[in-house]
């Protein structure tokens, strides 16, 4: 019988859920606004295939990539709205057109995040574009299951822990499903989410109801300088910088990030994906041509299966040392590290969200990426790559 004594110890996938065949476990919400498994003890049967699926207790051997690239969807408008490179996109609608089935993040009506499938291609839209919340995966792994037993293609994307309990779920190798993580920075909770959202559309005199679309990454800022908007029904639209936005500021320093995060069980590509994606910060440094400030992604091919869909789709490839991607986005392979403040943002009752984020949400101070936004702020883009390839030339040439 799965037992959570420490919080840390459930990532909130549901695989137990989901494989238990008296149907006597049930996620519910915490304090805290995170869902954990709740066990009837009277209709359970001691089979005990609830622990055998769960992957914080059965976790897998860190991996290397075998190939890892610098990507971008050649197709420009595909890529502006897509979060970083558009590759999702490609490897989707590749296997729609295979005649298989796609499974992503999305908003329901209540802009709550759950997981969901597509079989059309104008369906695909749905998960483009970061959600930056803990997804519900609800019954997704035994539809994903289903899909695989009838022969169809299926590719299943989601947060490493989300992939590892989809692969700890299923308990056996399909060739027709290709797992697909993304680098994950960790998930912040769904309560506090729908606290922030219920005081910001009270502050533009809106409701729920009025919204027509939620992003945490607009590009008409830049990649780099990504944009919280929200859009009415109305066609009214309100922006502010990500890193201005209130939500956002407390994401980033991890106040409200699901204690299993701070000791992520899916980290360093255990999850057994095939592929992993993500955004390719600080290309700018590496490969500077390459940056034109619409978005690059960095792709982790983790498996010949993946391999082999990446070389079907059209795509723009560089090789980069897997060191290289490491360095620039740390959370593949590092967890969240819990702040101090953690503990007295949900024990400040009471104080607005706005004081406690403002009182609490404290990043450590980093001279190079201080530098490099300032940068980023002042002088033209063009004119920063040239910059940065000039100190790249006289480097080499030492």
């Amino acid at each position: 019988m799965i037992t959570i004594t420490e919080k840390e110890q459930c990532c909130g996938c549901s695989a137990c859920v989901q494989r238990c065949p008296q149907n006597c476990i049930s996620m519910q919400k915490d304090s805290e606004g995170f869902l954990y498994p709740e066990v009837d003890v009277t209709r359970c049967i001691d089979c005990h295939l609830c622990e055998k699926v769960c992957p914080v207790i059965n976790q897998n051997e860190s991996r290397f990539p075998l190939e890892v690239y610098a990507a971008k969807n050649t197709d420009t408008k595909v890529r502006q709205l897509s979060s970083s490179g558009g590759i999702f996109t490609l490897l989707a609608e590749q296997t729609i057109k295979d005649g298989g089935v796609v499974f992503g993040a999305c908003w329901d009506v209540e802009w709550n995040v759950g997981h969901d499938y597509a079989e059309t291609l104008e369906d695909i839209v749905k998960f483009k574009s970061s959600k930056y919340l803990q997804s519900i995966i609800g019954e997704s792994y035994k539809k994903a299951e289903y899909f695989l037993k009838t022969g169809r293609k299926v590719m299943f994307t989601g947060t490493p822990c989300q992939i590892a309990g989809l692969k700890h779920f299923l308990r056996k190798e399909y060739t027709n499903l290709l797992a697909v993580e993304v680098i994950c920075h960790s998930v912040p909770s769904p309560g506090i989410w729908q606290e922030y959202l219920a005081d910001e559309l009270s502050s533009l005199n809106k409701t729920k109801a009025d919204v027509k679309s939620i992003s945490f990454r607009d590009k008409s800022t830049g990649w780099n300088s990504y944009s919280f908007v929200v859009e009415s029904k109305d066609g009214r639209i309100y922006k502010e910088l990500s890193r201005h936005n209130l939500f956002m500021k407390g994401f980033l320093a991890d106040l409200y990030t699901r204690p299993s995060c701070y000791a992520c069980p899916a980290k360093q590509l255990k999850s057994g994906s095939d592929i992993t994606l993500g955004d390719f910060w600080g290309i700018e440094t590496l490969l500077p041509e390459l940056d034109d400030d619409r978005g690059v992604s960095a792709v982790t091919v983790n498996t010949e299966k993946g391999r082999a869909l990446l070389q079907e789709v059209n795509v723009e490839l560089t090789e980069v040392a897997y060191s290289e991607v490491v360095k620039r986005n740390s959370a593949l392979v590092h967890s969240a590290s819990e702040p101090k403040g953690r503990r007295a943002f949900f024990e400040a009752d009471g104080l607005t969200f706005e004081a406690k984020i403002e009182k609490l949400a404290k990043t450590p101070f980093s001279l190079r990426l201080f530098i490099g936004k300032l940068a980023y702020s002042i002088l033209p883009n063009k004119m920063l790559r040239n910059i940065i390839r000039h100190i790249r030339n006289i480097k080499k040439n030492k």
